[in-house]
């Protein structure tokens, strides 16, 4: 079992360390570990206790109702709520689900849960309104940490998994009008971006040269070179100095007149990329359609 320092608490749950305290010492809530110089521990149920907690809030349950709840009533009350018809509730429970099922590896209520979601919202607008938030939760979305846990390998790679799945469901191009060349340059390992840049593309009957990560510079610059692609789209989500990335873009990566290229991820260097190479910014799924 692991335990988590209250800073990753925060993270999972959205709610502020301080306010943790004050539920702690007011209403009984959770009662961590405590190690040898007093800072908090939790454990992986009262982890999941304080996402069910977030859950009742964000459908308006008071925390003095909600802490004065019996263990079966509190759990009634969040099943409950997963009926409900609010979208935003909705969504909450959801990623409170599969943060769960991350938690404790289990893949089959990672899995029932998954379904549930694109059943009500389809993959596109799953990835927007779920999928994203709990990765960003996890620290997987456009930025990541040097350190990754097990558990968020354990749930980017199930999304990353269906992900490719429903891509390889959808028909070749009927038009090669549009062709995308998706790629990560070296050092770049975070595919799930790229993977549903992929699928959105797909869908919507474009041609993709699909590369993956951590590509070296010359095999990107000799696809260029044989496919002649209209966009390169790539994601920077490891801190680089931006002048080095331009550097390495400047002499391996040539575009050509009919070739754009879109960038997302690392503020400093996507647009620092804007200005010298003219690169298009995509800071958000939907600002990729307008490419479409």
């Amino acid at each position: 079992m692991r335990l988590y320092q209250i800073t990753e608490l925060e993270q999972l749950t959205g709610i502020k360390a301080h306010t943790i305290r004050i539920w702690e010492k007011r209403y009984n809530l959770i009662e961590p570990d405590r190690t040898s110089t007093n800072y908090r521990r939790y454990s992986d149920d009262q982890v999941k206790k304080l996402l069910n907690v977030t859950t009742l809030l964000s459908n308006g349950y008071k925390i003095s109702k909600i802490a004065a709840l019996s263990e079966k009533d509190f759990h009634l009350k969040v099943l409950e709520l997963k009926t409900t018809k609010k979208e935003d509730v909705i969504c909450t429970t959801f990623i409170n689900d599969l943060l769960s099922a991350m938690i404790d590896f289990d893949e089959q209520a990672f899995e029932k849960t998954y379904s549930a979601v694109i059943n009500r919202f389809g993959l596109f607008e799953a990835m927007l309104t779920v999928f994203y938030p709990l990765l960003n939760k996890i620290g997987l979305f456009w930025s990541v940490s040097n350190v990754t846990p097990a558990q968020e390998h354990f749930a980017s790679c199930l999304i990353e998994r269906k992900i490719m799945s429903a891509t390889d469901g959808l028909p070749f191009a009927k038009s090669r009008k549009k062709k995308f060349l998706l790629v990560l340059v070296p050092g770049e390992m975070h595919e799930i971006s790229l993977l549903f840049a992929n699928y959105v593309i797909r869908s919507k009957g474009h041609e993709t040269i699909y590369l993956g990560q951590d590509v070296p510079y010359e095999s990107i610059e000799s696809v260029l070179k044989h496919s002649k692609p209209n966009f390169v789209l790539t994601f920077f989500t490891v801190p680089q100095n931006p002048k080095d990335v331009y550097s390495d873009f400047k002499r391996y990566i040539h575009l050509g007149e009919k070739t754009k290229l879109l960038v997302s991820g690392q503020a400093d260097i996507i647009n620092h990329l804007k200005e010298k190479l003219s690169a298009n910014i995509v800071l958000h799924p939907k600002d990729l359609l307008t490419y479409l």
